[in-house]
């Protein structure tokens, strides 16, 4: 018998966001959009007068984030709300003024920036000694004047900024193919019934428990990608040229310096990822071995690497029993983080169940000046728990910095934005695997930490270095013909993957079905905050009160210095292989228990 899902006006009240938080009625909403839009015209008074003084400069400056902070809250409102139930056509069209708003802002203030980098160093310091106030901006400054060394002439931005939408149809043609044109036909499920394989359902069939099932999807998948390899292939060569080309009009000296400078990351920390991970394919090759003795097969082939190796733990959990149990697996980061976190459980900051039109999925948001809100649709289902940790960890994280921070710093990088929550599901895991009797629990708790480390750090390495190779090959003039895109990733599986498993011949098209290849140079920020939040978390498990407030500390960072030094002041030198090395010791000490059992 189906469950009915519930009306949002059905769920208890008890388990629903506090929204009015952010923006206490509707018709608030409406008064300070309406506000918010005229006073956009104040920005034209400032406009090609920030040479004027100091003064003129802090006061656009403090003008734009008090009307930024404002917009904030007004847009979260209104996305929040339309997510509370999508088939809400009032709030649909908030969430689309809201999108104009920002949009408008945007281009009010599109001046700025370009104004303060053309200001020069040696002016924004004298301005910085005449006005103190201003060097509350001194770190946003020295972001802009250091990325400002690849700025061109006003014409030459023009002319990039026209390119740009060009150079973006790479990305879009690839998108309208992989999402729109593909179809994969159908394939028989478990029950032998006709089912409809999908990208959505790709992964969750490779997952199944029957090998014919597996084999099917990987197959047909495939198939559609092999019929369209040298359109893809194009395709994708268009992109990497196009990084190219950009770089080297910047003046970079190569598309992976430029990828990295924005948040002033060195090179030595992808290169140190590469190669810290290559030097222990061991390991990987040795959880491959495992997997293949688990599964009972003669040959373990590339569509039986999702599947479980245990078999699934159903164990039911309530939120109740979630919300317990995760302040207890936190206990560690001390008693002021788990007040906030009880608080956080009492206060409204989440919002709980499944209801009819609700955004799937999980997220933690908000806006500076109230708390995080966290989105969740939990089904008291084992897994749910490992995802209220998760996001509470961004939230934790959210609530730390703006806690602590002024709103110029109030957000922080894509670079530590996986950190704070791997920590939590890490201690989440070693918690409960303190307290389990149960052997099928123990074993399906450490290959759900195996599966994390495999998917997060080796993988994701794996299509670094694979864009790392593309680049560097078109940055020395080599075209990346079919074969060469197929030869590359096929000897890049058979590295990384070991000898245990056949290579098969459609695996040499993944690359084609790789989305985030169209944004160079930034899946290796999985690898790098996966293996920041295991060294963190190793360090907290060892109870020495000194790591922990570290820890803490970089909670609070938000984006006041750069990524790698918030890290550094933390204990973890990113620029170094330690950090990487040390999660891998955690992998092969998960592996050794997993193969005693």
């Amino acid at each position: 018998m189906s469950i009915k899902i519930k009306k949002r006006s059905e769920i208890d009240k008890q388990y629903k966001w506090h929204i009015d938080d952010l923006v206490k009625t509707d018709a608030i909403w409406e008064n300070q959009y309406t506000e918010i839009l005229k006073n956009l015209e104040t920005f034209s008074k400032f406009k090609d007068n920030l040479n004027k003084g100091a003064e003129n400069l802090l006061k656009c400056l403090e003008t734009r984030d008090l009307m930024s902070e404002i917009i904030d809250k007004l847009y979260v409102y209104a996305q929040m709300k339309f997510h509370e139930d999508t088939t809400n056509d009032f709030y649909q069209g908030l969430s689309n003024k809201s999108d104009s708003l920002i949009v408008n802002f945007s281009s009010a203030i599109s001046f700025i920036e370009p104004e303060i980098i053309s200001l020069g160093q040696d002016t924004i310091k004298k301005y910085i000694e005449s006005c103190p106030e201003l060097k509350l901006y001194e770190h946003y400054f020295d972001n802009l004047i250091r990325q400002g060394e690849h700025i061109l002439s006003p014409d030459q931005e023009q002319i990039l900024a026209n390119v740009q939408e060009i150079a973006a149809s790479s990305s879009n043609i690839y998108s309208m193919l992989n999402d729109a044109d593909m179809k994969f036909g159908l394939i028989k499920d478990e029950n032998q019934e006709d089912v409809e394989l999908t990208q959505g359902r790709y992964i969750s069939f490779l997952q199944s428990s029957d090998r014919k099932v597996r084999q099917e999807a990987f197959n047909k998948y495939y198939e559609q990608y092999i019929s369209k390899k040298y359109t893809l292939s194009a395709i994708y060569s268009s992109s990497v040229k196009s990084d190219v080309f950009f770089a080297k009009t910047r003046n970079y000296k190569t598309s992976l310096e430029q990828a990295l400078s924005t948040y002033n990351i060195p090179i030595d920390i992808y290169t140190n990822l590469i190669s810290t991970v290559n030097e222990n394919l061991h390991l990987m090759h040795k959880y491959i071995s495992i997997r293949k003795k688990a599964l009972g097969v003669e040959e373990l082939h590339m569509y039986d690497l999702y599947t479980p190796i245990v078999k699934n733990y159903n164990q039911k959990v309530s939120y109740d029993e979630a919300k317990k149990t995760v302040l207890e697996a936190l206990s560690p980061l001390g008693e002021d983080y788990i007040q906030i976190l009880e608080k956080a459980f009492n206060s409204g900051w989440i919002d709980v169940y499944e209801n009819e039109g609700k955004h799937s999925g999980a997220y933690s948001w908000g806006a500076y000046g109230t708390h995080p809100f966290v989105l969740l649709n939990f089904d008291n289902k084992f897994g749910d728990m490992f995802t209220l940790a998760h996001e509470m960890g961004h939230a934790m994280h959210s609530y730390y910095t703006w806690d602590n921070q002024p709103f110029i710093y109030a957000n922080y990088t894509i670079f530590l934005a996986e950190i704070a929550s791997t920590v939590n599901e890490t201690l989440l895991i070693n918690y409960l695997l303190k307290q389990t009797t149960i052997p099928e629990k123990t074993k399906y708790l450490l290959n759900y930490f195996m599966e994390q480390f495999r998917g997060t750090l080796f993988r994701q390495t794996m299509f670094a270095e694979f864009e790392m190779i593309t680049h560097d090959m078109v940055e020395n003039g080599t075209p990346l013909t079919l074969e060469l895109l197929n030869n590359i990733y096929h000897d890049l599986n058979a590295k990384y993957y070991g000898p245990d498993v056949i290579i098969d011949k459609e695996i040499d098209y993944e690359w084609a079905r790789i989305p985030h290849f169209y944004t160079a140079f930034y899946v290796y920020q999985y690898a790098t905050g996966y293996s920041a939040a295991i060294s963190f978390s190793k360090k907290i498990l060892e109870n020495n009160t000194s790591d922990i407030e570290k820890y803490k500390n970089f909670l609070k960072s938000g984006s006041k210095k750069y990524s790698i030094d918030i890290l550094k002041d933390a204990g973890l030198d990113m620029t170094t292989k330690e950090p990487i090395q040390n999660a891998l010791s955690v992998f092969e000490d998960i592996l050794n228990k997993f193969e005693k059992l």
